[in-house]
């Protein structure tokens, strides 16, 4: 089977290089679709063996991504984002499935890296190369409808999803939605969807979270509320508007109603990865509550799933502490900070718990990294420690 990387680009010289050598030893051909860049992306997608192609922005994602489509040769086409790459691991796993006849899409597991909310979504980027496979949308663009209406005529086809983690993205770290504006991009498109496709309810969940999370929180939960209202059996996307909703009652201080939203969410039958930020927040949220069994129960749901999760370590041995259980917390402390060597928080709660206990030059040294990475991203913090470690002459 012929697999073919499909991409549209726009000024993106930073990010494209890492992307096409993600996938350049695994697909048979690369085809981009410039829509005006600036920069040097199409002689670097050039460079890299991509075969480049133009086409002008008309402020629809959509309408771009199937332009592109069109000079894709391949029997199966891998979609990616200039700032997303393909993982290694996942190679076997997707060779072997675009080699069976019984599927039309494969929905990819894409881990958010350094995303503040949920870290892994779903994503249909890997389809057969069906001639009335089409994106709609003009933000958010998704085959997911078109596919729909072949399985209606063509029920022979299944979908299914890889499991693991298929592709990084890094689009939703602040510098990288700053740096693109992409929530006010984002905003204007979806508006202009929400417009003629008012009950639609992806877009509801889309456009409601991106309010809340701007600032515009009764009408991102007026549209959140209404995407409940009209998605019916379509779980993923009720797990993020039950998802967002939690986040808007957290930010309005209704804790009862965010829990409720949270637990919601983690009742529904999708995929396991994709419930770690409702498990985690609502561990947050039991936490606060003084609901410490609760949020431990919560949080040691989110390893369950993903023993990888930095944060699901740091929060269970902040738990631990809080029930004077030390040598548990310390444990996770040090989990965490293995998995992620800059964890500033780690260390400092770690020194804590390590003074706790009596073992003061290990207390120093873990207090002394943390002073060292806080400086780098935290300057104040670091003052504050720094001062506080000299009142009680640790310093």
């Amino acid at each position: 089977m012929k697999l073919s990387l499909c991409m549209i680009v726009k000024n993106e010289s930073a990010t494209l290089p890492k992307c096409l050598n993600s996938v350049r030893k695994v697909v048979d051909e690369m085809v981009v679709l410039d829509t005006g860049s600036i920069d040097r992306t199409p002689n670097i997608a050039q460079q890299l063996g991509a075969k480049v192609h133009h086409f002008k922005w008309c402020n629809d994602f959509s309408a771009a991504r199937n332009a592109a489509l069109k000079y894709v040769t391949g029997d199966w086409i891998l979609v990616l984002d200039a700032d997303e790459t393909l993982t290694p691991a996942i190679l076997p796993q997707l060779r072997e499935v675009i080699a069976r006849d019984e599927y039309l899409l494969i929905n990819l597991v894409r881990h958010e890296v350094g995303a503040e909310q949920s870290p892994y979504s779903l994503v249909s980027r890997l389809f057969r190369n069906h001639p009335d496979i089409r994106f709609d949308r003009p933000y958010h663009a998704l085959v997911d409808d078109s596919v729909s209406a072949i399985l209606t005529k063509e029920p022979h086809w299944q979908v299914g999803y890889l499991p693991g983690v298929a592709l990084l993205h890094v689009g939703y770290q602040k510098s990288a939605i700053a740096q693109n504006n992409k929530y006010a991009k984002a905003a204007t498109a979806m508006e202009g969807f929400l417009a003629t496709h008012p009950d639609d309810p992806y877009v509801c969940s889309k456009l409601g979270a991106l309010y809340v999370q701007t600032g515009k929180i009764s009408p991102g939960m007026e549209l959140l509320r209404r995407g409940i209202n009209t998605a019916e059996e379509n779980y993923d996307i009720l797990y993020e508007l039950h998802y967002h909703l939690g986040i808007a009652y957290s930010r309005l201080q209704k804790s009862p109603q965010a829990i409720s939203h949270y637990k919601a969410a983690i009742k529904l039958p999708i995929y396991p990865m994709l419930k770690l930020g409702a498990y985690n927040n609502l561990g947050n949220l039991l936490k606060a509550a003084g609901d410490f069994d609760g949020a431990k129960t919560a949080y040691a749901t989110t390893l369950k799933i993903d023993p990888t999760f930095v944060v699901g370590h740091y929060n269970l041995a902040m738990i631990f502490k809080a029930l004077g259980l030390f040598t548990d917390a310390i444990a996770y402390y040090q989990n965490a900070i293995e998995l992620n060597p800059n964890y500033a928080e780690a260390y400092q709660n770690l020194g804590v718990v390590l003074l706790k206990v009596g073992n003061h030059q290990d207390s120093l040294t873990a207090f002394r990294k943390a002073i060292a990475l806080h400086e780098k991203h935290n300057p104040e913090e670091a003052k504050r420690l720094r001062q506080g470690l000299r009142e009680m002459e640790l310093m």
